[in-house]
């Protein structure tokens, strides 16, 4: 694609969502994509489905565009999921209920495209819709960026002239900004409950602080400009986390939502805010939905699924339902843009030499330290700075040592066997057969320290070990000093990255104190100063980016006392295209 009008961004809308079209219920107002389980009921399922085509709709629509097929659609679920008659209702809400942030996209629409999505309803759909809408202010909702649902859905009844409640939103929006930590950074919640920083602040925070800045700027103006002001300060920063080649940092939760990972910039370049110039935020979200695009993450009928760079339940969270994956269209806000807007036209330039060109940054606020390697690799060095518990798979997605744009990382499927678990770059401490024999690594940081040149943690993987390791950027890779502290003896194995399997170039080697392993154009080497070099060969489907995978490790015996391991990590990835 030329990616120089704005019909070519509208078809791509279309591309991605008319598949869904046949899988609409009879009143429109319930998607069945799959079958799959999730932690809320099979009506809020249909509503996610409903709701989250929204994320392009409402502004395809805003931007003039029209689509008989959808707009159908939308009216008529509409007034069907919002009848307690209508065999298709999507239900009263609960406390922190699944409608409430499928409520969000519907307010929005509300708000951008009232003359598709309001207007020609009838007297009775509206009353039915208003009302169910406003259900919002009467339950409790979790202390985290859904308090943002409930503030578009007051700014949507409040534009509609319809009973909202300022106050409640007032009071969510004090809420939010408690959570703020500077330089653009939120929480999402309070720090102390939910200290990690991820998408949840471009695609949820962030994004819903730009949107607010537009529909609030004449009722909130002094808020409106500090949500932009934030925004600015967060797009310089954020711009780190993405490769030259298009590829998000593959961190953290809810990644089956892909390329929701650029909308922050669409929603800034709609809200005409430039933290870096227009053509180098259109140069991100286009070749961020290029890498995309280039994986098989749609099934044989074309329809997204549930994973990563292929379709992979292992990683997901038991809030994905097979309709999640488009909260992704959040990135479509841009066509809400009118025809003869510059971004249409502008060129998707490249990165800025000040992001793109090899070196180490610390990004304190959210506490991570880059590398960007000659090569175009990023390395992203994670404190493991996270909340207990979580939603699954919190040490894969938070605490590894280092987290990289070309290799990604390894979901476990147990922690029963090594290779089950897959720890690619990480320390793991495997007992012996007569003490359960399980893996152990690092779930979380007692705490951290990071600096200009390293990230420094203190953890403890079971009781009986405390580790502190020191990560130390270095050339081609990096360096990991690991004090370990043990009352028991056992096995630990110093992992690189996984490697793609199968391929025509694989090759692997194991000798002295050193593994290396090839395949796919990647290659990742570890050497130590003692120890056995080994190559683990993962289970299939625990890599985010391919399905089958080797690890190169260093295999060091733990004995009672007191040691230090040193173990370099290099990695080398070819030149594209």
């Amino acid at each position: 694609m030329a990616w120089d009008n704005k019909q070519e961004f509208e078809a791509l809308a279309h591309r991605l969502l008319d598949p869904l079209l046949p899988l609409f219920s009879p009143g429109g107002a319930r998607l069945h994509a799959g079958d799959t389980g999730v932690t809320y009921d099979r009506a809020a399922v249909g509503l996610e489905g409903f709701s989250r085509p929204l994320w392009a709709l409402g502004p395809f629509w805003a931007g003039g565009g029209r689509d008989r097929r959808w707009e159908a659609l939308c009216q008529a679920g509409l007034a069907a999921g919002t009848d307690p008659a209508n065999p298709e209702y999507w239900g009263d809400p609960n406390d922190c209920d699944q409608r409430f942030v499928e409520m969000a996209a519907i307010a929005c629409a509300l708000i951008e495209a009232p003359q598709v999505v309001w207007e020609p309803l009838s007297e009775r759909a509206r009353g039915n819709l208003v009302r169910w809408l406003g259900a919002i202010n009467g339950h409790r909702l979790p202390g985290c960026n859904w308090l943002f649902f409930r503030v578009l859905v007051n700014l949507a009844l409040d534009g509609l002239g319809r009973p909202a409640d300022p106050a409640l939103m007032e009071d969510d929006l004090r809420r939010i900004d408690s959570w703020y930590v500077g330089d653009g950074w939120y929480t999402d919640g309070p720090p102390e409950d939910k200290p990690q920083r991820d998408y949840y602040i471009p695609w949820a925070l962030q994004y819903y602080g730009v949107l607010y800045s537009v529909f609030a700027a004449r009722r909130d103006p002094a808020r409106a400009a500090a949500f932009r002001e934030r925004a600015l300060d967060f797009g310089r920063s954020f711009a780190h986390w993405f490769d030259a080649n298009g590829a998000a940092l593959p961190y953290g939760r809810s990644l089956t939502y892909r390329f929701g990972q650029a909308a922050f910039y669409s929603a800034c370049i709609w809200a005409g805010l430039e933290p870096l110039p227009m053509p180098v935020m259109k140069g991100i979200v286009v070749r961020n939905l290029e890498w995309w695009l280039s994986h098989p993450i749609f099934d044989r009928d074309g329809v997204l699924t549930i994973g990563y760079c292929y379709p992979n339940l292992y990683m997901s969270e038991r809030y994905n339902s097979p309709a999640s994956p488009y909260w992704g269209m959040k990135t479509f806000l841009i066509l809400a843009l009118p025809e003869d807007h510059p971004f249409w036209s502008a060129e998707a330039a490249p990165l800025p030499p000040e992001i793109a060109s090899p070196g180490v940054f610390a990004q304190r606020a959210s506490g991570l330290l880059f590398q960007r390697l000659p090569d175009g690799q990023v390395n992203a060095y994670a404190p493991a700075l996270v909340e207990r518990g979580g939603h699954g798979q919190f040490p894969e997605k938070y605490a590894k040592f280092c987290y990289n744009t070309r290799f990604g990382f390894s979901a476990s499927r147990s922690y029963a066997q090594v290779e089950q678990t897959a720890p690619d770059s990480m320390l793991a401490f495997v007992l012996p057969e007569g003490e359960g024999g399980m893996t152990y690594v690092r779930r979380h940081s007692e705490e951290y320290l990071l600096r200009d040149d390293r990230l420094i943690s203190r953890w403890q993987p079971l009781p009986g070990i405390r580790v502190v390791t020191e990560l130390i950027p270095c050339e081609g890779g990096h360096l990991r000093r690991h004090t370990v502290e043990s009352r028991v003896a056992c096995t630990a194995y110093d992992c690189g990255f996984a490697v793609p399997g199968f391929r025509p170039d694989a090759k692997n080697l194991a000798q002295g104190h050193d593994a290396w392993a090839r395949g796919g154009g990647l290659s990742c080497s570890v050497s130590g100063r003692e120890g056995e070099g080994v190559v683990l060969e993962a289970w299939p489907n625990t890599s985010l980016y391919t399905p089958n995978t080797v690890i190169p490790a260093v295999r060091y015996a733990i004995r009672p006392g007191t040691a230090v391991i040193e173990t370099k990590v290099t990695s080398a990835a070819e030149a594209e295209g």
